[in-house]
């Protein structure tokens, strides 16, 4: 196994997602539901999700290796821009913080877990971290230390939102994590590109 593309992808989808809706949706529903119940469901829609996007880049990866470094650098631009955009707008919302309400518990055992999971695999159909990993597998060509990086990420990432959630966002603005999801995305495209050039 590919433990420098495990450990990349881990630290790429980790860093992209803390920011991303996929955090708040989870933060979100954690307050309506069991917080288990919900980290269930979720970690069920990441592993169909990740299972999806490592499937595309595999099949990514048999196409030449510049088609595939090519596409790899305009992802990994494109993802950068995108944080930085949402970064800058967090920044701009950051005095209209909105308060999550706590609910009462609403649905309870597997409609809770269907709930959640539903949530999740629209929120991230096409999503950053979904095309990111994509990217990853045929960059990388180590589909299974992707695919447990990305999920290993994942499930991190949303275990946080149902356990710390908004204390978290007390100490770490949104937007810082944009910038920061954005500047990894940037180093993987200059990465990219020397390796193409080569």
């Amino acid at each position: 196994m590919d433990l420098t593309a495990l450990v990349l992808t881990f630290g790429a989808i980790f860093v992209v997602e803390l920011p991303d809706k996929t955090f708040l949706a989870t933060l979100v529903l954690a307050t309506r539901y069991r917080p288990v119940l919900v980290w269930i469901g979720v970690g069920l829609a990441f592993t169909v999700q990740t299972g999806i996007a490592v499937a595309l880049g595999h099949a990514a990866s048999l196409l030449p290796t510049e088609v595939v470094r090519g596409a790899a650098i305009v992802m990994f631009v494109l993802g950068a821009v995108i944080l930085v955009r949402e970064g800058r707008s967090h920044q701009a919302a950051q005095d209209e913080d909105e308060e999550v309400q706590d609910r009462s518990p609403g649905a309870t055992g597997w409609r809770a877990v269907l709930a959640s999971f539903l949530v999740l695999f629209a929120a991230e159909w096409g999503d950053l971290s979904q095309l990111l990993t994509l990217s990853l597998v045929a960059r990388y060509e180590a589909p299974l230390a992707v695919f447990i990086g990305a999920l290993g990420a994942l499930l991190t990432v949303s275990a946080l939102a149902v356990v710390v959630g908004r204390s978290l966002l007390r100490f770490v603005p949104v937007h810082v994590l944009h910038y920061v999801g954005a500047g990894v995305c940037a180093v993987l495209a200059v990465l990219t590109a020397v390796e193409l050039a080569r």
